[in-house]
């Protein structure tokens, strides 16, 4: 998959970005853990790498983390657990071909050194197949815990984004308030491509311009099909706008993938229960509007997880996956 070649109108980064963003296709993902736990904020974990195994055998395009440092029982999700850079290294040992992502860093809350060691490490360790995604954090009882404040995280993000840009540089130079790079040390290793993919998730405290110019592509959720096409043009234009070469969109999907293959939609958090023809059908309904990549969310999936990522690469992965190449 990841030796692919990306088509006109986005820029060539690594082997995970040029890939998964593919101009006018779509590609399909998947948020880790695969685990069916429900309403259960923690998931068990149980078989996890098995089953990221599977997926990058059965062709899917990238395997979705989150970093979520706290269990906040209030927002009721504990994320897959581990550390997102910890699990990062594991997964590249452990698979070959699929993008390893991360949807997304809480960038206030860590040391952007720290960030683009950890990341530049994973990325040079999977052969280019790390894709950064990057947020300013919506949870606010995390940042007391850390001695952070929740209100100036949209600075703070803006500060380590500029600092993670740098470090992909030879003795980069830059003064932040997150620290000042004179030139005279330099940061190991660089980027198997020569710089990270950076995402950015939603809006992280910033202007839709600042949005569009400063990302290589960005993160959304699934909004209505009017609303949703609106945000994408809108996204897209600011980039015409800017005077920069498109740049690629993807969405996550809560889907509860039911075994009757024509069952009608039922609305779930942020995705349906439905069967496979309707879900082929909403794919190609937000490929035409411009997403690029739809990162599945099988947390609530009823069915066995083996079977329901056979059965979705066997019906959805032909046609939505079938312009990559596998390395």
């Amino acid at each position: 998959m990841l030796d692919g070649q990306n088509e006109a109108g986005f820029s060539q980064m690594n082997r995970a970005y040029n890939a998964v963003f593919r101009k006018d296709r779509l590609s399909l993902g998947l948020v880790l853990p695969l685990d069916a736990h429900g309403n259960s904020p923690v998931p068990d974990m149980a078989g996890h790498m098995e089953r990221a195994k599977l997926a990058d055998e059965l062709g899917f395009a990238a395997l979705w983390l989150r970093d979520v440092p706290f269990n906040v029982p209030s927002f009721g999700d504990a994320g897959q657990v581990f550390d997102p850079f910890v699990y990062l290294g594991a997964l590249a040992a452990s698979t070959r071909d699929i993008a390893l992502g991360v949807a997304s860093v809480v960038l206030p809350l860590r040391h952007p050194a720290h960030v683009a060691k950890a990341a530049a490490s994973a990325d040079v360790l999977s052969g280019g197949r790390v894709l950064l995604g990057v947020a300013s954090g919506d949870r606010p009882e995390e940042y007391p815990a850390l001695n952070m404040e929740f209100g100036d995280r949209g600075d703070r993000f803006r500060d380590s984004v500029d600092y993670i840009r740098a470090m992909a540089e030879n003795c980069p130079r830059i003064e932040t308030a997150q620290g000042v790079l004179s030139g005279g040390i330099d940061m190991l290793p660089k980027p198997h491509a020569g710089q990270l993919p950076l995402l950015i998730t939603g809006g992280s405290r910033q202007s839709p311009d600042w949005v569009a110019r400063n990302g290589d592509g960005w993160m959304t959720y699934p909004r209505d099909p009017v609303a949703q096409a609106a945000t994408v043009a809108g996204y897209r234009q600011r980039i015409s706008e800017a005077g920069l070469p498109d740049k690629p969109v993807m969405q996550s999907l809560y889907v509860d993938l039911v075994e009757q293959a024509d069952a009608p939609p039922r609305p779930i958090h942020l995705g349906f229960r439905s069967g496979t023809d309707y879900l082929k059908r909403y794919l190609e309904s937000v490929r035409q509007i411009g997403i690029n990549h739809v990162a599945l969310n099988l947390r609530f999936n009823s069915a066995d997880m083996e079977h329901t990522l056979e059965r979705l690469a066997r019906e959805l992965l032909p046609e939505f996956n079938s312009g990559e190449t596998r390395a």
